[in-house]
């Protein structure tokens, strides 16, 4: 299972780092997105990374923006958040489709997501 992690309150402008680990679950091998949902709202795929090339993908409407990254030492996949703004206030998560390529920012089909971290830009 995943866990997105490094949520927040954050004024407009500022920054965040989200994390995305995985205990027995090898993040290296897979094709690693995140994507925002609030409760009652839509899923927004933000960004994906591939495994097979570290080919990157992001929404218009986070692109220059945010910038998703891996640690493989470390398990982990990153999502740096500058120039934050109060309508990427959403509930964060990470997923994988088990695939090794993305094809743009959206896991069309989550095989292993876990809980979410909550970003809140207000000021």
């Amino acid at each position: 299972q995943l866990q997105a992690s490094g949520g927040g309150l954050v004024q407009p402008g500022g920054s965040l780092r989200l994390s995305c680990t995985a205990s027995r679950f090898p993040l290296h091998a897979y094709a690693i997105g995140w994507f925002r949902q609030a409760p009652g709202k839509e899923r927004e795929g933000v960004s994906c990374i591939s495994s097979s090339d570290d080919s990157t993908y992001y929404s218009d409407s986070v692109k220059g923006r945010f910038t998703i990254s891996r640690d493989n030492a470390k398990n982990t996949v990153y999502l740096q958040m500058n120039s934050l703004k109060a309508e990427d206030t959403d509930v964060y998560y990470c997923a994988t489709d088990l695939q090794t390529v993305c094809y743009n920012e959206n896991i069309e089909h989550p095989r292993a997501w876990g809980r979410g971290t909550q970003v809140t830009v207000s000021s």
